[in-house]
């Protein structure tokens, strides 16, 4: 029987490398996101596509129970849905603010929610991977601070829900990956990006595949004694 992964954001850059990377290691992958279309583009033996609202706990609740329905449970799930919103502090709007916490942080929280209850009685360890931002901890990158909050609140729970399900083989990671090249791109300034890239030690922002490595590595049973760890990629950028 083949295993059930979860991925959320799955219509995006890094959620498209994400749902190939589990196809080809012989997962059946459910992949949530608001972008219909996208998710019908995606089409393809052992994937599913349900249109889902990360900001609406309702949605979240539906595509689940949608789930259980059509599979009976999930071994794997990867919180991978976010955005960055660049308003600047002390100015960033009050809804931009619920917005940036609802996406990277709350949909997360409402999924591993969710997934646990479906994940309890499969065997073998289960998998939940999030991820988050190298902007959770630097400081010397451009990230606004709503985006940091809400990432390292992720990590927070990653740790808390590593050490909550260790006895019941639930392993909770987090990869916390610096520049790479998604559609995010496309809200910061030319010059902004080209900066950021060029203190990357490669001389080259990272790509979606190189983070669904990490992934299939993280829910492969390589991964099996790793739980409650934020996984930084940078090239190394960052050592001091």
């Amino acid at each position: 029987m083949n295993k059930v992964a979860v991925v959320t954001g799955a219509a995006g850059g890094m959620g498209r490398a994400i749902v190939a990377q589990l196809l080809g290691d012989g997962f059946r992958v459910v992949g949530l996101d608001i972008d219909e279309a996208g998710l019908m583009d995606m089409a393809t033996d052992g994937f599913l596509g349900i249109k889902t609202d990360m900001t609406d706990p309702a949605s979240i609740g539906r595509a689940f129970a949608d789930i259980a329905d059509g599979h009976g449970g999930i071994d794997a799930l990867v919180n991978n849905a976010g955005t960055c919103f660049m308003s600047e502090f002390p100015d960033i709007p009050e809804d931009e603010f619920e917005k940036q916490m609802a996406l990277n942080f709350s949909g997360a929280f409402h999924c591993c929610q969710a997934a646990i209850k479906l994940m309890q009685g499969r065997p073998g360890v289960r998998k939940i991977v999030n991820i988050s931002s190298n902007g959770a901890y630097n400081f010397d990158a451009f990230d606004p601070p709503h985006y940091r909050a809400s990432k390292a609140a992720l990590d927070t729970l990653t740790k808390d829900l590593a050490r909550r399900y260790a006895t019941e083989k639930i392993a909770v990671n987090s990869i916390a990956p610096a520049m790479t090249e998604t559609p995010l791109f496309n809200v910061v300034s030319k010059e902004v990006l080209a900066e950021a890239i060029s203190q990357m030690p490669h001389g080259r922002a990272m790509q979606p595949s190189e983070i669904a490595a990490w992934v299939g590595f993280l829910i492969s049973p390589a991964g099996d004694v790793s739980s409650g760890n934020v996984i930084i990629l940078n090239q190394g950028r960052d050592v001091r």
